[in-house]
């Protein structure tokens, strides 16, 4: 049977029983390892509605990019969604932003210091303004996130139906250890990420089990059913505008940015819309889940001649080189179409291998499979690409034994997967 947390002796015994826990079975998380106020709260932001495996890279990024509320605040809304691209809800970039200007308006640069200060940022609510607070000045205030209120409706035996509102703050208040309330409040919500799952908890493994009056999944509202949807995007290419015998023709993409009027991502660039959705004939077909709705998204081939009769008229376009989208603000739809677009032939050089990419793909399984077949190993030739860690040049040779080494330990771009059929020396082509 449950203990029940109606008294001091039980509160306290919960505090020690998650705390060690936490200590012992925490994840080594970047934003762990700072109380910098303007750090966690990058984090926060970033964290809302987004996986943790997301977000570790990207906060990297951000915050070698953006180091101070200084360096943020600083620069151009444009630039921000820039690095914000790919983590969605871009939302949160644009109000993180203009927090950031108004923390240097008012403070000069000094961030706010208790939650209720915290919560007249724009973009900065309840739940942010005290993880904030209990993470970087100690103020013990409780955290209740997704992840904390399954934990504590759980604990408590209530229904996850929206009803128990008041009941879940004061219970979180009563629990959050005053000494330590941002080592608390992370350990609650690593509770709910790692061990009290949606689906199939792993109770066993639960700090909090003897007082848990539910230990297995509890009732909650059903979920908005997915909706799947197909839509068509023009991929229009052309010639780069490279100098005099350049070996690497990259080449330039067309792309257009979406009207700051409507209220899904504007202000971003993306891909030209197809007025009709191709059949068979398209270049690629991606897909891409936005919240509930799953799209079906067919690529096509469209010569810039053509565009005006295939393509929906949008807002303004411009020809962008590949090597440069980076730095621009896309959707994340587009970075994928573009990142696989990247990674074959407009990344070649096309002078040092006029051959084709699935030809040489070809070959080079072709090479690892004779050694299986007892046949003496033979040298890989390694095509030149860019790809994380990994770099090889043209003049590179590599035996199969290395070439499986370097097949292990990549990843491929496009389905993030180590297993990936078209997984080779670093993921050069994109899987199909």
């Amino acid at each position: 049977m449950a203990k029940r947390l109606d008294n001091k002796e039980r509160v306290a015994q919960v505090r020690a029983r998650l705390l060690e826990w936490y200590s012992r079975h925490r994840r080594d998380l970047p934003w762990r390892r700072t109380r910098d106020p303007y750090a966690i709260w990058v984090s926060e932001i970033m964290l809302q509605q987004t996986r943790v495996a997301v977000v570790v890279e990207r906060y990297r990024e951000f915050m070698r990019r953006f180091p101070t509320v200084f360096a943020l605040a600083s620069v151009p809304e444009q630039e921000v969604l820039a690095q914000w691209s790919g983590l969605g809800y871009y939302r949160r970039a644009r109000m993180l932003h203009k927090a950031a200007q108004a923390v240097v308006a008012a403070g000069k640069g000094s961030m706010p210091g208790t939650a209720a200060e915290l919560r007249s940022l724009p973009g900065v609510g309840v739940y942010t303004a005290a993880a904030i607070a209990s993470i970087s000045y100690d103020e013990p205030i409780a955290t209740v996130d997704g992840n904390v209120e399954r934990v504590l409706c759980r604990v408590a035996g209530w229904d996850a139906n929206g009803e128990h509102t008041r009941k879940l703050d004061d219970l979180a208040g009563r629990l959050v250890d005053p000494d330590r309330p941002g080592d608390f409040n992370q350990a609650m919500m690593e509770l709910g990420a790692t061990v009290c799952l949606p689906r199939s908890p792993r109770c066993l493994l639960c700090p909090l089990a003897e007082f848990c009056k539910t230990r297995g999944e509890h009732k909650t509202a059903p979920r908005a059913r997915s909706v799947n949807r197909e839509v068509g995007y023009a991929l229009c290419l052309r010639p780069g505008q490279s100098g005099a015998g350049a070996d690497l023709d990259l080449g330039e993409v067309l792309l257009e940015q979406r009207p700051q009027t409507v209220s899904l991502m504007p202000g971003l660039w993306e891909l030209p819309s197809l007025l009709e959705v191709p059949n068979g004939d398209g270049r690629m077909t991606v897909r891409h889940a936005i919240v509930n709705v799953n799209y079906i998204v067919r690529i096509r081939d469209v010569h810039e001649e053509e565009l005006a009769q295939l393509a929906v008229k949008g807002g303004e376009q411009r020809w962008v080189r590949l090597d440069d989208v980076e730095g621009l603000a896309l959707t994340g739809l587009t970075r994928k179409v573009l990142s696989r677009v990247n990674s074959t032939s407009h990344a070649i050089p096309r002078t040092v291998f006029p051959e084709s990419a699935r030809n040489y793909r070809a070959s080079c399984f072709s090479q690892v499979s004779s050694r299986k077949r007892g046949r003496p190993p033979r040298s890989i030739h390694v095509m030149p690409y860019r790809h994380s860690d990994l770099e090889f040049s043209r003049d590179e040779f590599v035996r199969p034994a290395a070439f499986r080494a370097a097949r292990d330990t990549s990843k491929c771009r496009n389905c993030h997967s180590r297993h990936c059929s078209d997984v080779h020396a670093g993921a050069a082509f994109g899987c199909s």
